[in-house]
């Protein structure tokens, strides 16, 4: 993300910052998207949306359920999720002022920008859960 710093983006405030993660028992996959300069406290996330303990997935999990690699994570890689696996958060502040969003093409070389309500509206299409919520 600091990285993004350098590069002069058309949206600049509307990057986003994706964190798969999943809990202690591994039976609860979620990816969090929030701008890209949030901070994000698991802690925090799991008393407030009542989740058991998270922590990061692992590459094979994040291979084998979204298709993707570390580095890469986008609520794209949402389409890899074939048996709907993963719920997805987004924070209610990527749907304010533009309303634009810039993910990755499930690859870290490129940014797409869509409405945030499109990318909401593809995610819910394909079959998971979307949540818009403040975190």
């Amino acid at each position: 993300m600091e990285d993004l710093k350098e590069i002069n983006f058309p949206y600049q405030n509307c990057d986003a910052k994706n964190l798969f993660v999943r809990d202690a028992k591994k039976q609860n996959y979620y990816l969090i998207v929030v701008k890209g300069d949030k901070k994000v406290n698991l802690k925090e996330f799991k008393q407030k949306y009542k989740t058991r303990s998270l922590s990061f997935a692992n590459e094979k999990e994040l291979l084998d359920i979204l298709g993707l690699v570390p580095g890469s994570v986008s609520p794209l890689g949402i389409l890899n999720d074939n048996e709907r696996k993963v719920t997805v958060y987004i924070d209610y502040t990527l749907t304010l002022d533009e309303g634009i969003v810039g993910v990755h093409p499930n690859d870290n070389t490129a940014t797409v920008w869509l409405k945030t309500i499109d990318l909401i509206s593809i995610i819910k299409e394909h079959g998971n859960i979307v949540n818009i919520v403040e975190i």
